[in-house]
């Protein structure tokens, strides 16, 4: 009898919990990936990291152990559902590693976009931090980007030179 295969799961959790329940899931040994940004409080000077996407979560795990985790009520979220399977949404290993590069570059280079994009041709990055990253080209305000999005909710973006970027077809 094999193992079973992990997936990214994506799950919403109630507004402010995301922190606590990324210390239950490093307790728990569970992978996960919650983008924060660290800031520094003007009040007491001290760094402070706050969820990039509020109430959404990223864990790997069985579906079992996922369900266990909700269930049981170690981890208190609500896994997203994709309405046409019916079933946990997963999400795709290279679409989560993408999103995730692209986000640790930081907000200088990248980070989320907040605004709606008018999305073009389909670009795979040959070279730096992000090589084999696969997302769109944007251009906005004078500069190129590659935008990778994630549950077709979110979206990243990474100024990359020209040079860097060839066409794929999708």
């Amino acid at each position: 009898m094999g193992t079973e295969k992990t997936f990214w799961f994506a799950a919403r959790t109630r507004y402010g919990q995301e922190l606590g329940i990324r210390r239950r899931l490093e307790t728990l040994g569970v992978e996960h990936f919650i983008p924060v940004r660290r800031t520094r409080s003007s009040r007491t000077g001290r760094e402070v990291e706050s969820p990039v996407i509020t109430n959404l979560v990223f864990l790997r795990a069985t579906k079992s152990e996922a369900c266990d985790l909700a269930n049981s009520g170690m981890i208190r979220v609500s896994y997203i559902v994709d309405c046409a399977t019916g079933t946990l949404l997963v999400v795709p290993d290279k679409q989560m590693d993408d999103f995730r590069r692209v986000l640790d570059l930081g907000l200088e280079e990248g980070g989320l976009v907040d605004e709606q994009l008018s999305l073009g041709e389909w670009v795979r990055v040959t070279k730096g931090a992000l090589r084999n990253v696969e997302g769109r080209v944007l251009e906005l305000r004078g500069r190129l980007y590659v935008v990778v999005g994630l549950l077709d909710c979110c979206y990243a973006k990474a100024q990359v030179p020209r040079s860097w970027l060839e066409r794929i077809d999708r």
